[in-house]
């Protein structure tokens, strides 16, 4: 068996296997415990964990299913620790894509012993480990519960051990800890966030494990594998992270085309009153701003690669003097409405309901004060946005680009190709796939030759408007002030993208060059924070995720000067 240690492995995992003999011991009642499998964002399974706690030490069990492409199903796995939490047993019965899994591990004097059935077979494997490995088996991720376990005793940099039942030990870096908290049904639950590099051998892999104070496992990510386990409640729409509480901050409802859109505003420490007003007395008006995500499902903090871009700019803009929305886009979240056919045109109708929703429904708000803030693709909603919409009277574009759909597609694609050490030709024949791809959205046919399940991501209505999106046509429309924010270092936006987007802003008809401004920032990347190389691959390993005070300084201040901020 190839040494593909690594628990996510899973997903292309060929083990073929049997029956075995030996049968779990039955472990001390305990609650169960709910988790969904998420691959890509898509729900393919479930697993239902137990933790039980006694003088002899400790006893995780349970069972799971895992749908395509993994066809896992285990009916009952059993994993024992002594009250140090150093390994003793464990044992599996399971199916992989309808063949018998069963093995059986025991540890003694740093020797596991394993039983494995196989296609009617069994065979035996010894392996020396650590005196206190936990196990991570490929076929039941609950067991993170006994990693979480460990990861609370040691310190960033420090390392745990890990056995990939049956195949090897490896170690488990911890990267950092950060304390976060996540609110379900309006109750806060604080956690731990456990960043980690699974050292396996030629190819270490980034996840993150989630706990609770007590050690409890939330939540596995895998985000190279788009794989997250997820505790069943925190799973649900009533739940969400906040990656930046603000004092004061306030949860909305905002009416959209059939459905609500879940939001946050926050605002100016000294504008947010503890108690009613005083009858007669009118509420401060403060100026807006909306905070509209880039492409993906993105919630209101737009976390990308750990990176909470959007709590972090609410946060900054509200000290500045702003009140500030940010929302979980439609089928996001805990926000209604449905994903998988919306357009670009779509979401620029959500932008518009929130808009008017600050319009008709806030007195806090100054109605001829609103500005919209666009990141990557959300710089395009805004523009479709703001076209002939009156009530939004300032944009800005930040790391936005400048070229059709397509065109960005293409070119992102081609920076890519050239980092991989893979053959001209074999690189040559991906571009040529991906531009039939292409012309197979844009023209509805052309799909021969093409995949199934490439043509199920692909041929999708929110693909299509992307690839006709072309800004030059939308910012002609616009006619309010725009700024333009770009890091020099983002590689999936180039930064020559900015000064095409100032060139087209500068030749509207009827518009003043004046209201155009772009500020260039040398040394950040896509996520707004410093880089060094700004590629995509350079995010997991990313140490400093603030994002950058410079440009959140030259956006407050570009937003005071096109918006009337009262004094904070």
């Amino acid at each position: 068996m190839r040494p593909s240690y690594y628990t996510a492995a899973l997903m292309a995992l060929a083990v073929s296997t049997p029956l075995f003999a030996q049968q779990p011991t039955t472990a001390p009642a305990a609650p169960a415990v709910n988790y969904t499998v998420f691959l890509r964002g898509t729900p393919i399974g479930s697993e239902q964990l137990s933790v039980a706690r006694g003088p002899d030490g400790v006893t995780i069990s349970g069972s799971g299913r895992i749908g395509a492409p993994v066809g896992l199903v285990v009916r009952k796995v059993e994993i024992k620790y002594d009250r140090d939490w150093k390994p003793l047993s464990f044992v599996i019965d399971a199916t992989i894509r309808d063949q018998w899994l069963s093995i059986y591990t025991t540890v003694a004097d740093g020797v596991a012993s394993s039983q494995i059935g196989q296609v009617g077979q069994q065979t035996n494997k010894t392996d020396r480990i650590t005196a206190d490995a936990a196990f991570l088996p490929n076929s039941f991720f609950g067991s993170y519960e006994a990693l979480a376990v460990k990861l609370a005793a040691i310190k960033p940099g420090g390392e745990v051990r890990a056995y990939i039942v049956p195949q090897a030990e490896i170690g488990v870096r911890l990267k950092e800890v950060t304390d976060e908290q996540l609110r379900i049904a309006g109750a806060a639950l604080p956690a731990r966030r456990y960043q980690i590099t699974l050292m396996n051998p030629g190819v270490p892999v980034d996840a993150e494990v989630w706990a609770d104070l007590n050690g409890n496992l939330l939540r596995l990510t895998v985000p190279v594998q788009s794989l997250d386990v997820v505790r069943a409640d925190l799973a649900s729409v009533a739940s969400r992270r906040e990656s930046l509480a603000r004092p004061g901050d306030e949860q909305v409802s905002i009416p959209a085309a059939g459905f609500n859109l879940a939001a946050t505003i926050s605002r100016p420490a000294n504008a947010a009153p503890s108690a009613p007003l005083p009858k007669g007395a009118r509420p401060v008006r403060l100026p807006a701003v909306v905070l509209v995500g880039s492409s993906g499902p993105s919630d209101r903090d737009e976390i990308i690669a750990g990176v909470p871009i959007f709590a972090q700019m609410a946060n900054a803009l509200a000290d500045a003097g702003f009140l500030v929305v940010r929302y979980d886009k439609r089928g996001v979240g805990q926000s209604g409405g449905r994903a998988e056919n919306a357009t670009i045109a779509d979401y620029a109708e959500d932008v518009r309901a929130v808009v008017k929703f600050l319009d008709d429904k806030r007195k806090d708000v100054n109605p001829k004060h609103i500005a919209v803030v666009g990141h990557g693709e959300g710089g395009w909603v805004a523009l479709t946005a703001a076209d002939g919409e009156k009530r939004i009277t300032a944009l800005a574009l930040v790391a936005t680009g400048a070229s059709k759909g397509v065109d960005l597609l293409l070119e992102e694609q081609r920076h890519l190709l050239e980092g991989m050490p893979i053959p001209e030709s074999e690189k040559q024949a991906k571009i040529e796939l991906q531009r039939k791809i292409v012309q197979a959205v844009i023209k509805d046919s052309g799909w021969e030759g093409i995949a199934p399940e490439v043509r199920d991501q692909a041929d999708t209505p929110w693909f299509k408007s992307y690839l006709l999106f072309d800004p030059a046509r939308s910012i002609a429309k616009v006619r309010q002030p725009i700024l333009i924010l770009q890091g020099d270092l983002d590689r999936q936006v180039p930064a020559a993208q900015a000064d095409e987007l100032a060139r087209l802003a500068r030749a509207r008809k009827n518009r003043p060059g004046q209201t155009i401004e772009i500020v260039h920032f040398p040394e950040l990347n896509h996520l707004l924070v410093p880089a060094t190389t700004g590629e995509v691959d350079e995010y997991a390993r990313l140490t400093d995720r603030d994002v950058s005070k410079q440009l959140l300084g030259a956006l407050a201040d570009w937003l005071k000067k096109v918006l009337s901020v009262p004094a904070v």
